[in-house]
């Protein structure tokens, strides 16, 4: 879906309106285009199913994270209620973002109503462009951390094709099952970065040739043979060859008669 871009005027009216400097990035991505919005589908016996969406929100719809009461009601509970200061963050991940005046959020993708992805300013306001993160807000309200530029996140986002739960890939309970099978399909080397990182070896195919190939049976190994006799050869000793008898005839005085 093509969007003309942004005028800088609406950029600096956003500014000044949410008291918050955007990063260089995504203001110069709001000057090339006003928003992002880019579906495709697969055909599966003769059907179009939607699968891949990609979305980043326009400038006028990237609003900040409802911190109002949820309810009409007097006394409502809201998102800063749900802070737990107990919770410790872990060392491998940057501090949390909070739902109080702590932090300043803003909702970059909806993610089709499987969470949001937040452009977070962590210092509150005047919020700085320096202070800002990519983080994944879950369906249970739980942060996840993915990118400190938008630049990579955006590239994450066409790395990922848009799949279904992609976000979910880099929180610590995963993708569902079913969005598994699609990223088993279309993307099995990005599923599987984790395990590149930590194991070196791990998509190394180790096949030992002599297993393989061994036979069960044992090999058969040729006796050894001597000579082969001729046809005409007999057994016993070997003796001068006897020439062939002539027939001879006597006559009565006992002279031999020739013929």
């Amino acid at each position: 879906m093509e969007k003309p871009p942004a005028e800088r005027h609406m950029i600096s009216s956003w500014e000044q309106r949410n008291n918050c400097t955007l990063p260089e990035d995504l203001k110069n991505f709001y000057l090339v285009t006003n928003g992002f919005h880019m579906t495709w589908s697969v055909k599966l016996d003769d059907h179009s199913i939607p699968l891949g969406n990609m979305a980043i929100n326009s400038i006028s719809k990237l609003t900040q994270l409802n911190q109002t009461s949820m309810y009409s009601l007097p006394n409502a509970p809201t998102l800063a209620d749900l802070e737990d200061d107990t919770q410790e963050d872990s060392e491998n991940q940057p501090e949390k973002p909070h739902f109080d005046s702590r932090s300043v959020i803003f909702e970059l993708d909806p993610c089709n109503g499987n969470g949001k992805v937040c452009l977070v300013y962590k210092k509150g306001k005047p919020a700085l462009a320096k202070d800002s993160e990519i983080w994944f807000l879950d369906r249970a309200l739980y942060w996840h951390f993915l990118t400190d530029t938008f630049t990579a996140y955006y590239r994450l986002l066409l790395t990922h094709l848009g799949l279904p739960q992609w976000q979910y890939a880099f929180t610590s309970y995963g993708i569902s099952p079913q969005a598994k099978q699609w990223f088993n399909m279309y993307k099995p080397i990005t599923y599987n970065t984790s395990l590149l990182t930590e194991e070196t070896d791990s998509f190394v195919n180790k096949l030992d040739p002599s297993k393989v190939f061994r036979s069960k049976n044992k090999m058969l190994i040729p006796k050894k043979k001597g000579p082969v006799p001729s046809a005409g050869s007999q057994k016993g000793p070997s003796g001068p060859p006897s020439a062939p008898s002539t027939p001879k005839s006597t006559s009565g005085s006992g002279n031999p008669v020739r013929k």
